[in-house]
């Protein structure tokens, strides 16, 4: 009777067909991959480890195999393919399951690893399968570390950057910092002589296009203009644009119309010098562009930091002075990066009740990661108090503090019984630079700040009464007798 306690999960047949090509076969004779189309079997990691698991040297290893110390250590080195015959010592003296050097057991783990690599944010990297199966096979470890990693961020998983184009657009304005040199000084030129008509941007805007490139603009009532904002009509040389739009949205929807006509060069070579040229991504890019360059018009970059630095960073204040929205100065503030003359860096997203972000630009440090949604965050709290401007210091689990501020905004007006849209603007800074904000005032910046996370599936607070998911990856833990803060026990172990 064969006698087989090394091999759990295998059949006599399996050692007896292992001995049978051992005796057919000398020490360096290859074993071939059943599953790898003839492939050699490399195992030197996986040999490693089995040696220092059990607290051998290569000499006392070698020794018990019966193979030469130079020839162990070629094999853990893969520099020498796994044998028949060596295979088989180790089963016998080691009572070892072969599959887990044969990797027969890493199909699971090498399917794992293609769909991570079919990840959105990878695009571009191609890896062969055989790469992977190598990795699997050599590094398990940093394999399933891979592969944890992944699954402990989900929130970032599940927002993919938008696909086509809007990739395109959100890769230029990461690798720009959000700031346009180029653009912000030609708008400034543009802002000097717009000034020279009166102290009325948006009329001057509105006078410029009209005495300079033959267009007029008029604001038409919703059911003439049902479904545009802003639509330029050639054939009637009229810039069309929604009543529904408030005073200063107007204003920058003629702002942008202009930036298009006589920034027009300066935009091209932004585009390009990004390394963009598909043609639907190009027109993309320019209306992102155009959209920056009307902000530079309208809150010139020199102007605009001195009176930054003036109130303190006062969102109402420069709103009334530079006659703009919220969103308009809240996005301008992320755009102050120019060499020599940096503003507070700020970070900026807009998002809805459901919490979908629309918008985000974090041209330094911030806490944006955690936009996948954390309950605590007071920028989701904004809808609660539409209109009102809420400060709030917080606090990420690896103890970076920002001071940020949130508050709802309306884009556009509705007739009656018309679904408004509504969003919620967040606005923050590192806390090293929340002093220079009057909107610190009265806040302890070295005192308690609100706990808050990445979302609950990347969040690994364990007393957070908000908890709603465990995180993912890690190890949940079970007991009838009792009940946590919340109903999820875990360790990350």
């Amino acid at each position: 009777m064969c006698k087989c306690p090394a091999f759990a999960k295998f059949s006599c047949e399996i050692v007896n067909i292992l001995t049978d090509l051992a005796a057919s076969s000398d020490v360096t004779d290859p074993l071939r991959d059943p599953l790898g189309n003839g492939r050699k079997i490399f195992a030197g990691a996986r040999i490693r480890r089995l040696r220092n698991q059990r607290g051998l040297t290569q000499t006392r290893m070698a020794h018990d195999l019966g193979v030469s110390v130079s020839y162990l250590n070629l094999i853990e080195r893969d520099q020498r393919p796994l044998s028949a015959s060596f295979l088989l010592k180790l089963a016998q003296a080691f009572d070892l399951d072969i599959r887990g050097l044969t990797g027969s057991d890493d199909g699971e783990l090498v399917e794992d690893l293609s769909k991570l690599f079919t990840d959105p944010r990878l695009i571009g990297i191609d890896v062969p399968k055989s790469e992977l199966r190598d990795l699997a096979a050599r590094a398990p470890a940093i394999a399933h570390a891979l592969m944890r990693l992944a699954a402990a961020t989900p929130a970032i998983a599940a927002e993919p950057p938008p696909p086509g184009p809007l990739a395109a657009v959100a890769a230029m304005i990461d690798a720009a910092g959000n700031h346009f040199a180029v653009l912000d000084d030609a708008a400034e030129r543009l802002a000097d002589e717009l000034r020279l008509s009166g102290p009325d941007l948006n009329a001057a805007v509105v006078d410029r296009l009209r005495a300079r490139h033959a267009i007029t603009v008029r604001a038409l009532p919703l059911e003439v203009l049902p479904v545009h904002l802003r639509r330029l009509d050639l054939h009637a040389r009229q810039l069309q644009i929604s009543e529904s739009l408030d005073a200063a949205s107007r204003g920058f929807a003629a702002a942008v119309q202009l930036v298009l006509i006589e920034l027009k060069a300066d935009i091209a070579a932004t585009i390009a010098a990004a390394g963009i040229s598909n043609p639907l991504e190009v027109r993309a890019a320019t209306v992102a562009l155009a959209k920056y360059g009307a902000a530079a018009t309208l809150m010139p970059y020199a102007r605009f930091l001195a009176a930054c630095e003036a109130t303190g960073y006062d969102v109402e204040l420069l709103q009334a002075r530079f006659g703009r929205g919220l969103e308009q100065v809240a996005h301008r503030l992320t755009t102050m990066a120019r060499p020599g003359a940096r503003g507070v860096p700020f970070f900026f997203l807009r998002l809805d009740r459901a919490g979908t972000i629309s918008k985000r630009f974090a041209p330094g440090a911030s806490p944006l990661p955690i936009a996948g949604g954390c309950a605590l965050w007071h920028v989701y709290h904004a809808f609660d108090r539409p209109g009102e401007a809420r400060c709030q210091l917080v606090e990420l689990e690896d103890g970076q503090r920002f001071l940020t501020l949130a508050r709802t905004v309306r884009p556009a007006a509705m007739p009656w019984g018309g679904a408004r849209p509504s969003f919620a603007i967040g606005i923050g800074c590192d806390v090293a630079h929340a002093s220079a904000l009057s909107w610190s005032a009265g806040i302890d910046l070295n005192g308690p700040a609100a706990p808050i996370g990445p979302g609950c599936a990347a969040c690994h607070r364990a007393a957070c009464r908000q908890r709603g998911l465990p995180p993912a990856g890690a190890h949940l833990a079970f007991d009838e007798r009792q009940r946590g803060l919340t109903p999820f026990r875990f360790t990350d172990d």
